[in-house]
């Protein structure tokens, strides 16, 4: 059975894309097939896994995205790239920016990417989906579809105030579009240990969320190595094997895979 995860936030520079890119190669890692969808017109992770000009991509999630509004059979197998480190992936561009306009008025509009996952999720094992930095509609079609929200939050305040949002998003997501929607837990990104400052708000998030959500027992690290991957075009697994971001990484997946 296919476990659809959605990486949300809509607060930006958070480690979203981050946390998709390597939860996914991780999943790889233990042997499992793992897609992962772009849903970001800057197209991060696209350009993160080595895709460096992705508006010159001719097939991306915005095609299959029109082509099931039109109707049409949607190209998967046009869109599908397979990455080297394991993963599939469908791609995105700017071209997703005017498809989100253009589904404000589509029938259906909140579950378009749920009927494209349904034609696809028998073939994979796990399906990350990296959502953009908003709570538009193409984060709502994300929730609309996803079994799990993971959520990553920066040990910073302002970062850590923007949840109260996203989760009454969820909650209204959970209300009227998908019922079996869970938050897989909240995720610590860009910790810095060396300060009380980032002590204090990864307490606070754990005061606050954990009577009522999973938090992580890992935390991500601040890292420069993990910074640096998306200009690398590579997962940290094989830009910084040995780093400390690599073990947190690791270690969240195993988190994910005993939580499935």
């Amino acid at each position: 059975m296919c476990k659809v995860i959605a990486v949300a936030n809509q607060k930006g520079g958070v480690g979203k894309t981050t946390t998709a890119l390597n939860l996914g190669v991780g999943l790889a890692d233990k042997g499992n097939r793992v897609l992962l969808i772009d849903g970001d017109a800057q197209g991060s992770l696209t350009i993160s896994l080595g895709y460096k000009e992705p508006d010159r991509i001719e097939v991306t999630l915005a095609t299959l995205l029109s082509e099931i509004m039109e109707e049409t059979e949607p190209s998967i197998s046009e869109a599908i790239i397979h990455h080297a480190e394991g993963v599939d992936l469908i791609p995105a561009n700017i071209e997703l920016s005017a498809l989100e306009i253009n589904l404000v008025n589509a029938m259906s509009r909140e579950v378009m990417l749920r009927s494209l996952v349904d034609t696809i999720k028998s073939d994979y094992d796990y399906i990350v989906i990296d959502c953009m930095p908003s709570l538009g509609m193409l984060t709502i079609n994300a929730l609309a579809c996803a079994d799990s929200v993971l959520i990553p939050v920066q040990a910073a305040y302002l970062p850590m105030k923007g949840l109260e949002q996203l989760m009454k998003t969820i909650s209204r997501v959970q209300r009227r579009l998908n019922r079996n929607l869970v938050v897989e837990g909240i995720l610590l990104t860009m910790v810095d240990c060396r300060t009380n400052y980032a002590k204090d708000i990864s307490q606070l998030v754990i005061d606050t969320y954990s009577d009522q959500l999973h938090v992580f027992d890992t935390t991500i690290p601040l890292s420069v190595r993990a910074a640096e991957i998306s200009v690398e075009g590579a997962s940290i697994y094989q830009y910084d094997p040995k780093g400390k971001a690599t073990a947190a990484y690791r270690t969240l997946t195993e988190e994910v895979i005993k939580h499935a």
